[in-house]
């Protein structure tokens, strides 16, 4: 199965039987990101936690332990 990541474009090829390229068949609302551009939005949120300035809207209080 061909995909395209959402936010560098680059084509990227599945095999058909993963569980993810069957989820993005079956339903379209997801998108698919590619691992290299998955990393980036990781470090970047991070960076942006760590300076105390982000604010998270939904929280819930497991994640409001692990930072």
């Amino acid at each position: 199965m061909r995909v395209k990541c959402v936010i560098c474009d680059t084509i990227h090829e599945l095999p058909n039987d993963l569980p993810l390229a069957k989820k993005l068949r079956n339903r379209p609302i997801h998108t698919f990101m590619c691992d290299e551009c998955n990393v980036r939005v990781t470090n970047n949120t991070h960076k942006r936690i760590e300076t105390g300035k982000f604010q998270f809207f939904r929280t819930s209080s497991k994640f409001d332990e692990e930072f």
